[in-house]
């Protein structure tokens, strides 16, 4: 009796792995969503089909499509909010044009290999090219900071947020500019802007605890 239930348990047990095996099998032959179907997806009841709409939308989405996005970085489920921040950075990354699109993936490259020098040379001329690019300036915005050059990296921060302002990734680095410049309203400022965008940031949280703290201490000390 107890084999006979043993062997009842394993054959349901691989029954189910077998229906999830076809299951996934299906999803990855299913055809891809279309720009509108994911946009129309990004809210849907079913999590799984947030997720699956999110992740599309950085291969297929414009500009466009950014606000939808950032109000999923708001959702209830977590990887849906991950996809979709993943998903603003590959939009954002992409300029429509292929000759500086690659360009631009040069500049990353030099820029994770540590070449600084270069990808800033590099960056430079992805803006000359298209200076309405707004990734083009904030790469450099990037490389600036980690060069000590505050001054150069706030100029192409601004320059970022007049074309996306939207990019919290550039209002969180004008953030960070003014903490090392030690002008904390400005940054507190600028974190909060950055987290109203993204509330995912948990470094901005960090930073904007912290900071009010620091202002608070200020403020009682001079009294």
């Amino acid at each position: 009796m107890q084999s006979n239930q043993t062997s009842t348990g394993f054959a349901r047990a691989l029954l189910a792995l077998l229906l999830s095996l076809s299951s996934l099998a299906a999803a990855d032959t299913a055809p891809a969503l279309s720009r509108a179907q994911a946009l129309h997806s990004l809210t849907h009841a079913d999590a799984g089909i947030r997720r699956q709409a999110a992740r599309r939308l950085g291969e297929v989405g414009a500009m466009a499509d950014v606000p939808a996005l950032l109000r999923a970085l708001r959702d209830d489920d977590g990887l849906t909010r991950t996809r979709a921040e993943q998903s603003l950075r590959q939009i954002w990354g992409r300029s429509g044009d292929a000759q500086v699109d690659k360009l631009y993936q040069t500049g990353v490259r030099q820029m994770n290999d540590g070449e600084v020098q270069k990808s800033i040379a590099t960056f430079s001329r992805v803006i000359e090219i298209r200076p309405e690019f707004a990734e083009g300036w904030n790469k450099r915005a990037t490389l600036y900071f980690l060069n000590g050059e505050y001054r150069k990296s706030l100029a192409d921060c601004f320059q970022v947020i007049s074309r996306n302002p939207y990019h919290f990734g550039a209002l969180a680095g004008y953030g960070q500019i003014y903490l090392r410049l030690e002008e904390y309203e400005l940054s507190l400022e600028y974190f909060r802007r950055a987290l109203d965008l993204n509330p995912n940031m948990d470094g901005v949280r960090l930073e904007i605890r912290r900071l009010e703290q620091l202002l608070e201490e200020k403020r009682r000390n001079m009294v």
